[in-house]
């Protein structure tokens, strides 16, 4: 199968989130040679921005992208734009050079906001994909866009390219990893689409909204989020086009790279370690809570990722007196929402060899707390998966969760299945829930014959993209029958 990728990110080249992480793990267990992958023939468009890292042996194809005009509205103008392609692990990489658009000190802002011709530079990304499988002449099976950044593609390809005998039986699957951003264009702006009149709203495209519309499939990263997006409460708008798409929208629970994330072979940890030896992760500790000032001797509370509302880390800050006084440390590795930085910093100050708040991305201090930490916090308001709680487990640290998302599709309260617990759940996003389920995780850290036994549990879930993959797989095939179908 033929399967190209659209994103606007994908690790190690370009990452904000986990959005990266995804693009380039599925398509390595996509595109490796079986039986490692699944061996299928996979390329990644991906913007070549500024600072942008790009693999050797780069082959350059030139391509003529129209593209809306704002002084001559509805006639396109025509740019040709380089895209280099380059082999990367299990897929090729495919990099769309166009100095303009992606030049820039940031992907997506800069200091002032979102850039106004957003719309205008993904819609190039998608453009040149579209371009570049006309011109090398080879149909592709499905594009499997990502967010509303591949949104225009897809518009592109069934209003613009419809009569197109290479194009128009390709197929389409867009993957939703966020729910909450739409890539709104407004009328103003509408131009920068180049898409014909009556696509989108009179005021201008959501096109996140339309994306799900006029894909063939939808996904979302976790089958309770698919179902919690449904409602107005998780469905950020989108609610009633999402119910609208019946059986053709599902959730796939996204994994991990368990040959990246692997605490037997992690280099920035003090010494490797398994579920038969811990010695590597005590280790770990030690360093890590000397490295930072803080009390060693009792258990250490890690917490890493985005600070915001969202997160939960507002529930954090708020829950902080009362997990120092239950005897943990904690140690808030992320950046984000000045309040919450402010609050969490200022906490800190009073207890200063409990608390340690580290205001920065830095991805080896990541890997150090994952293992270094006997427990790890993660309680979001909303996450449609997570990558978090599957790397603590994954290195042996019990996460305390909120049950929402793919939280609650990965994580097995300890209590309630003393069997097959994996960490500890609670419900309600308040610090009053958030204590307690950290407390019945502090009851059972002072009970290291259970604790080893839920680390173990943990350790032993099987986190890779190997499941998920096949079920891409399954996806592109309804996709490819369903386009079969409308075309019937």
């Amino acid at each position: 199968m033929r399967i190209a990728m659209i994103a606007s990110e994908c690790e190690p080249w370009a990452k904000t989130g986990g959005l990266a992480d995804v693009v380039d793990a599925l398509s390595r267990a996509l595109g490796r040679p079986e039986p490692v992958g699944l061996g299928h023939d996979v390329d990644v468009y991906l913007p070549w921005y500024r600072g942008l890292e790009p693999p050797p042996d780069l082959v350059p194809l030139e391509v003529r992208v129209p593209l809306g005009s704002a002084s001559d509205a509805g006639r396109p103008v025509h740019q040709t734009i380089t895209i280099w392609s380059g082999a990367a692990d299990g897929y090729r990489l495919r990099l769309v050079q166009h100095a303009s658009s992606f030049d820039r000190d940031g992907m997506y802002m800069d200091a002032g906001g979102d850039y106004d011709d957003n719309a205008a530079r993904f819609t190039l990304l998608g453009r040149a994909a579209l371009e570049a499988i006309r011109t090398e002449a080879r149909p592709v099976d499905i594009i499997h866009g990502h967010d509303w950044q591949a949104g225009p593609a897809l518009l592109s390809l069934r209003h613009r390219y419809a009569a197109d005998p290479l194009l128009a039986s390709t197929a389409t699957l867009l993957t939703c990893h966020n729910l909450a951003y739409h890539g709104w264009t407004s009328l103003g702006q509408r131009w920068q689409l180049d898409l014909p009149e009556g696509v989108g709203a009179v005021d201008g495209v959501d096109l996140l909204r339309e994306g799900i519309h006029i894909a063939d499939l939808v996904n979302t990263v976790s089958p309770t989020y698919a179902r919690e997006s449904l409602t107005p409460e998780f469905g950020a708008g989108l609610d009633d086009v999402l119910r609208a798409r019946g059986d053709a929208y599902l959730g796939i629970l996204n994994g991990i790279d368990t040959s990246l994330w692997d605490p037997a072979s992690d280099a920035a940890l003090a010494g490797p370690y398994g579920a038969g030896d811990f010695s590597g992760k005590a280790a770990t500790k030690v360093e890590l809570a000397a490295r930072h000032g803080l009390d060693a001797d009792g258990p250490l509370l890690g917490v890493i990722g985005r600070l915001d509302p969202q997160k939960g880390f507002d529930l954090v800050t708020a829950a902080a007196p009362a997990l120092i006084e239950l005897g943990g440390r904690l140690i808030v590795l992320g950046t984000g929402n000045a309040r919450l930085i402010a609050g969490l910093i200022a906490a800190s100050r009073r207890h200063p060899d409990r608390i340690v708040v580290l205001d920065r991305f830095d991805r080896d201090e990541a890997r150090r707390i994952y293992a270094g930490a006997d427990l790890f916090l993660m309680p979001s308001r909303f996450e449609p998966c997570g990558q978090g709680q599957l790397i603590a487990m994954r290195y042996g640290t019990p996460p305390v969760v909120r049950s929402s998302g793919g939280l609650a599709d990965t994580v097995i309260d300890a209590d309630a299945d003393p069997e097959r617990g994996t960490g500890f759940v609670f419900g309600p996003a308040e610090p009053e829930a958030l204590v307690a389920a950290a407390e019945r995780a502090l009851g059972a850290f002072s009970d290291p014959v259970r604790f080893r036994h839920i680390q173990a549990s943990g350790m032993a879930h099987d986190s890779s993209w190997k499941a998920p993959a096949r079920q891409y797989q399954s996806a592109y095939e309804r996709a490819i029958e369903a386009r079969g179908k409308a075309l019937r």
